[in-house]
């Protein structure tokens, strides 16, 4: 085959329909196409495309949705766009006939604003009488009874079908692959480019990249009809019905406008329970272009990672917003405050902490000092290398306040810093910074909020300040999904294989068996230190010996005491109070004293594989006061049970098994109380004897406990626990 045979080949397989030869073309003839050989080209296109697929006068369909169907396939492998055109109706409103045409039919009317435009839209019709009519009125059947099949344009080829409107649509499907993609935060190109792989090409998948970002758009839009406030509220309520432990709080303004947002879920409080002794609190993270304030509430699990206990978007960072939100969070929490909270030197967070929560210890973050000490000494920094040591000695290596303070006044007077007013002022607040006053504080071995910032940088990997409040809202609970299952990961990893142990000892094998493997190797570095330290026996008092420890390198020493009474010890260097395991120092006299096992009083249970079993007493609100006003009482015992319900039906409704014996138990709970409050309407009369001794009995039983309240309480559980059956049963978990 020569190559003008091969070129002209080509030309008859191309969907183009052939032009009659036009010598010469006005400049008003411009804007109509050339006269076609319309019926030779679109036979020979027939002769290409299935012969059913074909239109003919006659044909019949069960609906007027199977008559379009049938076009819009016959229009695809022609190569042109349709739509649904005129119709009619009976009297009963049936329809009895209706047209389908080319896209490509009529004229774009003429709007009398085209003057004023710029860069006008291409022209897409051309008069076009290509059409299909089916009529009903004959057999009850949509049958043809009107076919016009010749075309006055060009049609577009097989490969460019896909892109006439009437041929795009995005089906149930692939809006379900679409929202799942968006949920987990895939880029809409990316996975645009994904189901196109899946389907053999863009041709087929059936929509283009402009029709999926407008599916996204309308759904966002559906989705804030009520604007963002009404977004944020269904977001929340639609959590609580989810989660019937999900906790939310919301501050409006005086014109009822949302200023402040607090939430938490069910995991987040059972988290706190166990592991909320110590809370760093951050608001670095930016939330919008406004700069609104994303707080979060964070500690350290007994794997040592972080674990999140609450999230606030706030309006601004005053005194006051600090003073709801750290309310707020007491309340979600049942009323439980952090025995130690790390934050940053903010004024606002300082106060509202003083007003809120005064008996909780206020630390701030070392980093953060260090961070302002080489704002305002820099000059100091880049004239004395020795400064940083001198100034970090300070901060971290004493065990007494007058070692410390004399060290202190020893700086100044070297570096000439007598009058730095900012170096007056952190001594104002020395003790909430300077370890020596710190060290007997547990603050599970933080001293920064390192943890709230790391969590920062992780919601930016996530979430934009282009996000609207609804999209903030669902990525930063795939944020909180993502780190409870690496927690999972862990867990399992800590309960299906053990450390490997240097050596075999009793006392690495114990610790092996009890801690986390994190807090295992936090631990064996502790044990390892304690073979290169120094000692000396100081004194022996009874059964009471004080040792002196030098670690390796080191000149400063640490006083150990030890009871033979309960193998009682304790170290200057309270690591133990601040941390939670034994130091170093206290391994060392252990060693010699021949104790080849962790005495029990140290093996705190938040740091071991059980750190979750079981209920997790909060002892500031366990210790109750029975001569305390009955309503005090009544709000006390309330929280208390609250916490433990919480607790209960997080762990229980995880497998259904656990799910039965926590409802059986509930169940058999309501049984008792129900039986004791029949006794108690049994025996009125007694009891209305004793209101007139002790009036302040009316509503309590013989142990004091207020049966009014406990009946609305249990029958408050019971409805819990049918929600969460209904929870379960829909496969929340399975």
């Amino acid at each position: 085959m020569d190559a003008k045979a091969s070129i002209e080949t080509e030309v008859s397989s191309c969907r183009r329909l052939d032009f009659d030869k036009v010598d010469q073309i006005t400049n008003d003839e411009v804007s109509t196409p050339p006269v076609l050989n319309v019926i030779k080209d679109i036979n020979k296109i027939h002769t290409l495309i299935p012969f059913d697929l074909i239109p003919k006068m006659g044909m019949e369909f069960e609906s007027e949705e199977d008559a379009y169907n049938f076009y819009l396939a016959y229009a695809k492998e022609v190569g042109f766009g349709i739509k649904r055109s005129s119709f009619h109706k009976d009297s009963n409103g049936k329809l009895m006939d209706r047209v389908f045409c080319c896209s490509a039919e009529g004229k774009r009317e003429k709007d009398k604003r085209d003057l004023n435009v710029r860069a006008p839209r291409p022209e897409t019709r051309f008069n076009c009488s290509a059409k299909m009519k089916v009529n009903s009125r004959q057999t009850g059947k949509f049958r043809i009874c009107q076919l016009i099949i010749e075309h006055n344009h060009y049609l577009s080829s097989p490969n460019k079908s896909h892109l006439h409107r009437s041929h795009r649509k995005i089906n149930s499907i692939h809006a379900a692959e679409i929202d799942m993609a968006y949920h987990v935060g895939i880029a809409p190109k990316v996975s645009h480019e994904l189901m196109a792989l899946q389907v053999g090409g863009r041709e087929n998948l059936g929509f283009i990249p402009e029709d999926y970002r407008n599916y996204l758009r309308s759904k966002r839009t559906i989705q804030m009809e009520v604007g963002d406030t009404g977004g944020v509220l269904e977001y929340l309520q639609k959590m609580q019905l989810e989660d019937p432990n999900f906790f939310y709080a919301i501050q409006v303004d005086q014109d009822d406008l949302i200023t402040n947002i607090f939430w938490t879920d069910g995991l987040m409080r059972a988290d706190y329970a166990s592991f909320g002794d110590v809370v760093c609190f951050d608001t670095t993270y930016r939330k919008n272009n406004e700069g609104r304030p994303f707080a979060l509430f964070v500690g350290v699990n007994n794997h040592k990672q972080t674990a999140i206990f609450g999230a606030a978007l706030l309006y601004d960072e005053t005194a006051s917003t600090f003073e709801w939100l750290f309310d707020t969070f007491a309340r979600a929490m049942s009323g439980k405050k952090p025995n130690t909270i790390l934050t940053d030197q903010d004024a606002a967070m300082a106060k509202g902490l003083i007003s809120t929560w005064p008996e909780t210890r206020h630390r701030l973050c070392i980093w953060h000092i260090f961070q302002n000490a080489a704002i305002h000494l820099s000059h100091v920094f880049e004239s004395f290398k020795q400064f940083a040591n001198d100034f970090s000695k300070c901060v971290y290596d004493f065990d007494e306040e007058e070692d410390f303070i004399s060290e202190w006044n020893t700086m100044l007077k070297k570096y000439g810093l007598e009058d730095n007013d900012w170096l007056k002022r952190m001594f104002e607040i020395k003790e909430k910074w300077a370890l020596v006053y710190g060290r007997e504080t547990f603050c599970a071995d933080m001293t920064t909020t390192q943890r709230s910032e790391s969590m920062n940088s992780v919601i930016k990997r996530y979430v934009t300040y282009k996000n609207k409040f609804h999209e903030f809202f669902n990525h930063f609970g795939r944020l909180v999904d993502d780190r409870r299952y690496k927690e999972l990961k862990t867990d399992f990893r800590a309960y299906m294989s053990t450390p490997v142990l240097p050596f075999d000892v009793d006392v690495l094998k114990q610790a092996a068996s009890v801690y986390t493997p994190e807090v295992f190797k936090w631990f064996e570095i502790e044990w390892g230190k304690s073979y290169d330290c120094g000692i000396i026996t100081y004194s022996e008092v009874g059964t009471v010996i004080e040792y002196k420890i030098t670690p390796k390198g080191r000149k400063n020493y640490h006083m150990v005491r030890f009871d033979s009474i309960g193998d009682q010890i304790s170290c200057s260097c309270k690591k133990f109070e601040f941390s939670g395991i034994l130091c170093s120092h206290s391994l060392k006299v252990l060693n010699i004293r021949n104790i080849m096992k962790i005495p029990s009083q140290y093996i705190i249970k938040r740091w071991t594989n059980k750190a979750k079993a079981g209920y997790v007493k909060d002892h500031n609100c366990c210790n109750i006061n029975n001569d305390l006003d009955p309503k005090v009482l009544f709000t006390k015992r309330y929280r208390d049970l609250c916490r433990l319900y919480t607790q209960l039906v997080t762990k229980a409704a995880q497998t259904e098994e656990t799910y039965k014996i926590a409802k059986e138990g509930l169940l058999k709970i309501l049984d008792l109380v129900d039986a004791r409050l029949h006794q108690e309407g049994s025996s009125n009369e007694m009891s209305n004897a004793t209101k007139v001794s002790n009036p302040t009995n009316n509503t309590t039983n013989a142990s004091g406990i207020n049966i009014k309240a406990y009946r609305r309480y249990y029958k408050y559980c019971i409805y819990e626990v049918q929600y969460a059956t209904a929870w379960i049963t829909r496969g929340k978990y399975k």
